[in-house]
């Protein structure tokens, strides 16, 4: 991986799952760094816990980065050298229920971000973009090559925030950004103190079922047996949060010595893992069968989707080096750790 030059970094929703794990990862590569979160998505308790397992004290601002105000301070008064920007809402479902919501908090937030670190000259930015911005009708493996798109208004949200950020770069040759694509983040923290805690009943499939496996869900619903994939569910990239936090890290020490402006990358693992499989994966964990049914298939899903990470080995030196039983078994430690998830505030 390129050498890392120490650096103030500012997480936004630095509190929330895949910020969280990011935040230990960047202060065990020597920078400072400060969190600003709202608590929307994540729990309070957290920075606790991680000024815990890093044995640093982490600046907590707690405001909404729309607040132009609050956010302009925060900037005046602290030396921030670098942006990874993590916050904005995320559930798929919830955005075609709520769009207007979704693009008002995810874009209005960048935006309020982007014209503070131009008022202040802080030009690197690293932004957590997803592999939805591929649509549903990409080839696999998605190339970071393969035009744009999205099939509801969260994607939207991040293809729109990543145009934005082209914009701003070319404007400002000075910038240097980072796309990261990342496919289906999973696992827990291997001391089990952190991890992904849904706010109610989950979206996506391993915390789903891990809340079987510790008894908070009856069974697991498999939604659809026949796609064309081996074994008839669908087939997704699963990709341990401890590598995704490293490759956070990995991109930021990359926008010190590019001489690229933008640089896009996937980050993810490049094998396919179906519905059974992570399900078959999660019991060698837990030691037992879990209960499922198979229900009809869920609107909008698709049958397979993997990376092509080919260009973030080149690029960062940076590969996903955990097991999909690594995955389950981290998980698993952290929910039996937290069968009810963090504390209430």
């Amino acid at each position: 991986m390129p050498t890392v030059t120490a650096m103030r970094v500012l997480v936004s929703g630095g509190a929330g799952y895949i910020g969280s794990h990011t935040v230990v990862q960047l202060v065990a590569a020597g920078h400072d760094v400060v969190v600003v979160d709202n608590f929307a998505n994540s729990n309070p308790t957290v920075v606790n816990r991680l000024e815990a397992l890093t044995g640093q004290h982490l600046p907590l601002h707690a405001f909404d980065l729309r607040d132009v105000d609050k956010t302009e301070h925060l900037f005046a008064h602290d030396r921030i050298d670098a942006v990874v920007h993590f916050a904005g809402f995320k559930a798929v479902g919830e955005s075609v229920e709520l769009p207007l919501e979704y693009y008002e908090n995810n874009l209005g937030a960048t935006f309020s971000l982007v014209r503070a670190m131009q008022r202040h000259n802080v030009d690197k930015l690293v932004f957590s973009s997803s592999a939805t911005v591929y649509g549903a009708e990409a080839p696999v493996p998605m190339t970071e090559a393969l035009p744009t798109s999205a099939t509801n208004p969260y994607g939207w949200t991040k293809v729109m925030i990543e145009q934005v950020l082209r914009d701003v770069a070319a404007a400002r040759p000075s910038w240097r950004i980072a796309l990261l694509r990342y496919f289906n983040p999973v696992g827990a923290h291997p001391s089990g103190t952190i991890g992904e805690d849904p706010a109610d009943i989950p979206n996506n499939l391993m915390p789903y079922i891990a809340q079987v496996a510790v008894g908070r869900r009856d069974k697991l619903r498999v939604f659809g047996n026949d796609y064309d994939t081996p074994d008839g569910t669908g087939v997704r990239d699963y990709i341990h949060v401890e590598d995704l936090a490293a490759g956070h890290v990995a991109a930021l020490a990359k926008l010190t010595t590019t001489d690229a402006s933008v640089s896009t990358w996937n980050l993810g693992t490049g094998h396919g893992t179906s519905v059974m499989d992570l399900l078959h994966a999660f019991e060698r964990a837990v030691g037992h069968e879990l209960p499922y049914e198979v229900v009809g298939r869920r609107a909008g899903d698709i049958a397979a989707s993997y990376a092509d990470p080919s260009l973030a080995q080149k690029e960062l030196g940076w590969k996903a080096v955990r097991t999909i039983d690594d995955m389950c078994v981290d998980t698993w430690r952290w929910q039996r750790q937290n069968p009810d998830g963090y504390p209430s505030a």
